[in-house]
C-alpha cells in the first residue's frame, strides 16, 4: 500500500541562513547563541516586507507580508537581512537528496497550486519535501519510527520540521500544515477521517474558491466531502476556465483522498561517478596496485568528461580476499578530471595500504563532484593564460594533511576578528575590497582580543602605559583613535549585544614594538555593557605589528 510523508519546514529560509552563517564563523569566534526576532526581507510593491520570519518575531506578532517598516514600529529591536531565495531553493534541493538515506524517491515540493502562488504568508507551505515511503517504513522500525527518525535527524542539522504521514501526498502535506500535534499522521486507511476536522484551506485551494466554500458553510474537508459531487460540480462550474482545471475543488479533494493519481516527482539522482575493477589473480605488490591505480583514473575521468563534471574530493576503495576493505582520500582545490594528476595525488596513499594476502577488487569514486566546463587555450600562446595554482595545492594537502592549506577570504563585519574567515583554497571567492585611508591592520589578529590593564592621561585619551601578560610596558607613542561602532545588525547571529564602540590605537613602546590596543566603550556612557558588567570602560590588546 502506498504511504507518503511531507515534510514541512516552517522557518527553512530562517535555517537555511542559520546554518550557513554558523559555519562561516570559526567555533573559536562564536559566541553562544540567543534567539532573537529576526526576519528576512525582499522589495515589495510598497516598500520593503517581510518574506520569513523567526519564532521569536512570531511570537510578538509579526508575520511574512508585513512592511519592513511596519514590523520596526511594532517592534523596533526586530534584526533583518535580505532573503535570497535562490539560495533556499538550490540548498532544499540538496536537502531533497540528502532525504534518500530514507527512500530513493524524495522530491522538493513543487509548489503547485494557487498557495504557490499567493506568496505572502501563504508562501511558507511550500518549503518541504514529499517522500514516498511505500516498501521503506520496515528498514526503520515502522511508519512511526521512520517519521520520528526523519524529523530527528532534521533537528540535528538545526533544521525544524513538521512531519504528515498519510495514504497520498495531498493528505500528507495537508496533516503536516494543518494538522495539530499527535494528529499529523493518518493510520492505512483512514485518510477522510484524518482530513475531516482540517479546514478546507488545506486542501490547496485557491482562496477564492475557499471563500466560497465558507459561504456555504462548507468550513471542514469532511462537510466538503460529504456534500454530493454534483452539487458541488455545479456550483464550482465556470470558474478555472470553466472545466476542471488543476486548481478545482473536486480535483484537490480526490487527490487527497487517493481517487486521482498523485505522483511524486522524485529528484534524478546524481550522475555515477564511479571506476571499478575485479582482478582474476589479487595483487599484492606495489606496482600492480599502482598500474590498476592509473587504469582507475582513467576510466573515472572518461566518466566525469561525459557527465560534464570534474572531481574535487575523490575516495580510492581496496578490497582485501580476506573481506577487510581500506580506504584512501584526497580532496582537490578545483573541480579536475586530469586523470595523470590524480594518479599522482594518490601514488603516496597506496603504498601506506597493507595488502594482506592480496587484494582483488579496487574502486575510485568521485565522492564531491562540480560542472566543469572545457578549458580554453589562448591562440597565440598555445597554453593557458596564467599559472595554476591547483594541482601544487593539490599536492601539498595530499602531503601535509586534509585542511592544512586554506585561504582566508574577506566577511563583511566591521569587527577585526570577524571581518575574515578560512575557506577551501579553491577559486577566488570574494575579492578584498580596496579602503583608500583606511589604518593598517596588525600582521598577527588575535582570535579573541585580550584584556590588559592600561593607564592614559585623560578618560578618552591613549594610553600611556598598560600591563599584558604579567609584563608593564611604557609607551613611547601612539596613533589614533579609530572607533568601531558595534554591529546591531548582527546581534541575531551572535546572541552577545556588541554593545560598546571600541577605540583602536597603534601603539609603540620604548623598544620599539608595537602593539594594537583598543577601549571598548566610553566613560560617557556610564557603563560598558561588554565589561563584564563594569562601570568603567575596559582596555584590550587585539593584535601585533611586525
Amino acid at each position: 500500500m502506498r504511504r507518503a510523508i511531507s515534510v514541512w519546514l516552517p522557518y527553512w529560509p530562517i535555517d537555511r541562513l542559520r546554518r550557513a552563517r554558523r559555519s562561516a564563523v570559526p567555533p573559536s569566534r562564536a559566541p553562544p547563541a540567543e534567539p532573537v526576532p529576526f526576519a528576512l526581507t525582499a522589495p515589495g510593491r510598497h516598500g520593503t516586507v517581510l518574506t520569513a520570519v523567526n519564532r521569536q518575531a512570531r511570537a510578538e506578532g509579526l508575520a511574512p507580508g508585513m512592511r519592513l517598516a511596519d514590523a520596526r514600529a511594532l517592534l523596533p529591536r526586530l534584526a533583518a537581512a535580505e532573503a535570497r531565495p535562490a539560495e533556499d531553493r538550490r540548498a532544499l534541493a540538496r536537502l531533497a537528496l540528502w532525504c534518500n538515506r530514507f527512500t530513493p524517491c524524495c522530491a522538493v515540493d513543487s509548489g503547485d497550486g494557487p498557495l504557490g502562488a499567493e506568496g505572502g504568508a501563504e508562501g511558507e507551505a511550500e518549503n518541504g519535501l514529499l517522500l514516498d515511503i511505500a516498501g521503506c517504513a520496515h528498514l526503520f522500525g515502522g511508519e512511526a519510527a521512520m517519521a520520528a527518525a526523519v524529523e530527528a535527524r532534521l533537528a540535528d542539522l538545526g533544521i525544524e520540521a513538521q512531519i504528515g504521514l498519510a495514504d497520498t501526498p495531498a493528505a500528507a502535506w495537508a496533516l503536516a500544515r494543518f494538522g495539530r500535534d499527535g494528529r499529523r499522521r493518518a493510520a492505512p486507511g483512514a485518510t477522510l477521517a484524518a482530513l475531516a476536522p482540517l479546514p478546507v484551506e488545506a486542501l490547496r485551494i485557491a482562496p477564492g474558491d475557499a471563500r466560497l466554500l465558507r459561504r456555504l458553510g462548507l468550513t471542514t474537508i469532511g462537510a466538503a466531502a460529504a456534500l454530493p459531487r454534483a452539487a458541488l460540480a455545479r456550483r464550482f462550474r465556470g470558474r478555472a476556465g470553466g472545466q476542471e482545471g488543476s486548481g478545482t475543488v473536486l480535483q484537490r479533494l480526490d487527490r487527497a483522498l487517493g481517487r486521482r493519481p498523485d505522483p511524486v516527482a522524485s529528484l534524478p539522482p546524481p550522475p555515477a561517478c564511479l571506476a571499478r575493477l575485479a582482478f582474476a589473480e589479487p595483487l599484492v605488490d606495489l606496482a600492480g596496485l599502482e598500474a590498476a591505480l592509473a587504469r582507475l583514473a582513467d576510466d573515472l575521468c572518461a566518466a566525469l568528461e561525459r557527465a560534464g563534471l570534474g572531481a574535487r574530493e575523490l575516495m580510492l576503495l581496496f578490497c582485501r580476499v580476506d573481506g577487510a576493505a581500506a580506504a584512501r582520500r584526497v580532496s582537490t582545490a578545483r573541480a579536475t578530471r586530469d586523470a595523470a594528476h590524480l594518479a599522482r595525488l594518490f601514488a603516496g596513499k597506496v603504498e601506506t595500504v597493507d595488502p594482506g594476502f592480496g587484494i582483488d577488487a579496487m574502486a575510485l569514486h568521485a565522492v564531491r563532484a562540480e560542472p566543469l566546463s572545457p578549458a580554453q587555450f589562448r591562440l597565440v600562446e598555445g597554453g593557458r593564460g596564467g599559472g595554476d595554482p591547483g594541482p601544487l595545492i593539490d599536492r601539498l594537502q595530499a602531503r601535509l594533511g586534509e585542511g592544512s592549506v586554506f585561504r582566508l577570504e574577506p566577511v563583511e563585519s566591521h569587527l577585526p576578528e570577524r571581518a575574515e574567515r578560512r575557506a577551501e583554497p579553491g577559486p577566488e571567492g570574494n575579492p578584498w575590497p580596496a579602503r583608500p585611508g583606511l589604518p593598517q591592520r596588525p600582521f598577527r589578529l588575535f582570535d579573541r582580543p585580550e584584556p590588559v590593564e592600561a593607564v592614559a592621561e585623560v578618560p578618552d585619551g591613549p594610553p600611556v602605559l598598560f600591563v599584558w601578560r604579567r609584563l608593564r610596558r611604557r609607551i613611547a607613542r601612539a596613533e589614533g583613535p579609530e572607533r568601531i561602532e558595534p554591529e546591531w545588525w548582527a546581534q541575531w547571529q551572535t546572541g552577545v549585544p556588541e554593545g560598546a564602540p571600541r577605540d583602536y590605537y597603534c601603539v609603540e613602546d620604548a623598544e620599539g614594538r608595537r602593539y594594537w590596543l583598543f577601549r571598548a566603550g566610553l566613560y560617557r556612557d556610564g557603563l560598558c555593557r561588554d565589561a563584564g558588567g563594569r562601570g568603567t570602560p575596559r582596555w584590550y590588546i587585539h593584535g601585533l605589528y611586525g
